[in-house]
């Protein structure tokens, strides 16, 4: 065990110190101790470094903003151990993290495998609202949730000590390093980079996993050009821990005939800083309708990727439909998100709270309800959002604050409510 400081990560070593190098990454909320039903066999012929998310498994609590992050946290961890090159193994997040890799900083990955993962999970507004629960409610509901998720129902009746390990992990996972999590995989999208990975491949997916399933690995396959595909049956998400004798042979088989040495001196390039990814899908062409000043970028992109990250891609999407608003809506984007939220005087749990008051004061119910969410998405609770009603029905007036709160109730109602 190790260490830390925050730029690097909690990690273990097991195997001969001579072995050619495999790293394993692990699926979010779990620990490095997914694995351990693959060391004692991967550690006959590799020096296996299994590291932990910033949070989980008592791992110092620094949240991280993207994966690009966390993967320039990984590197400054193998560079202290004097590892120039080495096999990736990641199962979700952690494969997330492999991919990254693979694209950024391919001098370095030797060979890559990928576990339950999609080079885009979900949507992006799927993540923000998990965010939005585990700040209201903490990771219960997540913990109480993971055995579904990760196990097939037979494996979970048949191992209820495992269940209870597997509850037990989320339990004790940092909620800030989760949430940080959970904001990072909204922004990752490698779908159309994913030609410029050039080291072998093998996507190694659950025959049941519901959450990242064989779609998502077929089109890892598609898109990776030397990537072969294994569907391991009576799996789920968490196939290392579920099917691990089956698990175990792949990845040896796999990395045994792509890798022979990862030894060597290290001496690498720079890799490039953690940069957020951009989004998935980039808006057509902004409307010429409000051109921008001369001499001054055009603020719209910048807007409208910060309007998507607050309001969500749904509600955007939504607005952006609308062809008879469509200068409107450009100009909604260029100068409310591009010039104003997006200004360092305030950051966005204060804009939050002025943007409430303001709509508020005005009766805009329906952009109440859409600021609301975003309020919830930018930190404040359920309970500050109560607090802002208060106040504003002193200065406001008790029948704007009276509407407001049904509408701000409601709102968060539907927001934290955890899955049933």
């Amino acid at each position: 065990m190790s260490d830390t400081p925050t730029n690097t990560l909690q990690y273990r070593v097991d195997g001969r110190d001579d072995a050619p190098v495999l790293v394993l990454g692990p699926s979010l909320g779990t620990t490095f101790h997914m694995w351990d039903r693959q060391i004692p066999e991967l550690t006959r012929d590799w020096r296996v470094v299994r590291f932990d998310l910033p949070g989980h498994g008592g791992a110092p609590a620094e949240p991280f903003t993207s994966v690009a992050e966390l993967g320039d946290r990984l590197l400054a961890t193998l560079d202290s151990l004097g590892v120039p090159r080495f096999g990736y193994a990641g199962c979700s997040l952690g494969g997330a993290v492999g991919l990254d890799l693979a694209l950024r900083a391919p001098h370095r990955v030797a060979s890559l495998a990928l576990v339950a993962t999609s080079p885009r999970f979900g949507t992006a507004d799927e993540f923000r609202q998990r965010g939005v629960i585990v700040r209201t409610n903490g990771l219960e509901p997540m913990a109480r949730t993971a055995p579904e998720r990760w196990f097939t129902p037979v494996f979970a009746g048949a191992q209820p000590a495992i269940v209870d390990w597997a509850v037990q992990m989320v339990r004790t996972t940092d909620p800030a390093c989760y949430v940080s999590a959970c904001e990072a995989l909204a922004v990752f999208d490698v779908r159309e980079a994913l030609g410029g990975i050039g080291v072998p491949a093998l996507v190694l997916v659950g025959s049941e996993d519901q959450v990242t399933g064989p779609a998502e690995a077929r089109t890892l396959v598609a898109g990776i050009s030397d990537a072969r595909l294994a569907v391991v049956p009576g799996a789920s998400h968490l196939a290392p821990v579920e099917q691990p004798a089956a698990v175990t042979e792949l990845l040896m088989d796999h990395f045994a005939s792509t890798v022979q040495d990862t030894s060597g001196t290290l001496i690498v390039p720079p890799y490039p800083a953690a940069a957020p990814v951009p989004p998935a899908e980039p808006a057509a062409p902004a409307p010429a309708a409000v051109p921008a000043e001369a001499g001054r970028p055009d603020p719209y992109d910048r807007g409208l990727s910060l309007r998507r990250e607050i309001l969500g891609d749904a509600h955007v999407d939504q607005a952006l439909a609308d062809e008879a608003g469509e200068d409107f809506q450009a100009l909604v984007t260029r100068y409310a998100w591009g010039e104003v939220w997006s200004r360092d005087g305030l950051d966005r749990r204060t804009r939050s709270v002025v943007t409430l008051t303001a709509l508020i004061a005005g009766g805009h119910r329906e952009a109440l309800a859409d600021h609301t969410r975003a309020a919830l998405r930018n930190g404040l609770s359920p309970l500050e959002l109560r607090e802002i009603v208060l106040h504003t029905a002193v200065y406001c007036g008790l029948p704007a604050a009276d509407a407001a709160l049904r509408v701000v109730t409601r709102v968060v109602e539907e927001e934290t409510t955890p899955p049933a």
